[in-house]
């Protein structure tokens, strides 16, 4: 769990949501939060064994730094990365590489350096169905409803061992049940809404409006880990980011799910 924390503001104790998932050597991140990259080194991830990155969706939280991350890994990276997500992903991409190109082509022409948009290859999805596939794992995704945003998806990762399923941003969903049915371990979002009046002064009762019409109570993350009979339920990211205990979120949780919460921290390893 690289970042655990909910929304764009900046938090003293979580990072905006990514995650990285490890198996055979290679790295799968899951969303590009602001400071992804730092904290991949400071879990210990190389960069240049991240193989793909996968964005749920196109709020800041999620992407601001997919573009800096492949950014990062550049010197490192000998194979192209895949990126996938929603439209227009793409166009963010050529866009980021206009944003920045005094320091990209600077580089290609001073180090000899591989144009970094031929180490991007973007795959944009509208759809549920398969997105990737490579000899440690094949990840499936399924669009799940987040309030009024076109595309938002869940992903599932399936490897030779486990299967590990990522909720991204969502309001409850039966569907994403299903989806999840047979893997070992759901990461899903959640919200605990008698600590969201803390959130109040930020934006007043359209924002814990919009925050509850479009996301999940903890509750509600449970239910679906227990429909869809998974051993492991990560809350990740949460809302609000603090003042709430493990304890109080894992007591929430035990309403409606037996199995093992485990409550998101930044650089937890799960």
């Amino acid at each position: 769990m690289l970042g655990t924390g909910a929304g764009p503001t900046p938090k003293a104790g979580r990072q905006p949501t990514a995650a990285v998932l490890l198996h055979g050597g290679a790295a799968y991140v899951i969303d590009c939060g602001n400071g992804v990259g730092p904290q991949l080194v400071r879990a210990g991830v190389a960069l240049k064994t991240m193989r793909a990155i996968f964005i749920t969706h196109l709020h800041l939280d999620h992407v601001a730094d997919f573009g800096t991350l492949v950014t990062q890994a550049w010197s490192q990276l000998r194979v192209p990365i895949k990126l996938t997500g929603p439209p227009p992903l793409a166009r963010m991409s050529e866009l980021y590489r206009e944003l920045f190109s005094v320091d990209l082509n600077s580089r290609v022409a001073e180090e000899g350096r591989t144009p970094l948009g031929d180490l991007m290859h973007v795959q944009e999805i509208t759809g549920a169905g398969d997105c990737y596939a490579d000899d440690n794992v094949k990840v499936t995704c399924l669009p799940v409803p987040h309030g009024g945003i076109d595309y938002a998806f869940a992903y599932r990762f399936d490897c030779a061992d486990r299967s590990v399923v990522f909720s991204g941003d969502t309001s409850l969903s039966l569907a994403l049940a299903d989806f999840a049915k047979g893997a070992h371990t759901l990461v899903h979002e959640a919200v605990f809404p008698p600590a969201l009046h803390r959130l109040a002064p930020l934006g007043g009762a359209k924002l814990l409006d919009r925050i509850m019409g479009a996301h999940s109570a903890v509750e509600q993350a449970a239910l679906v880990a227990s429909r869809a009979g998974v051993a492991k339920l990560v809350l990740s990211p949460l809302a609000p980011a603090d003042g709430v205990t493990d304890d109080e979120w894992i007591a929430a949780a035990r309403t409606e799910y037996a199995g093992e919460v485990v409550v998101g921290r930044d650089l937890l390893e799960v």
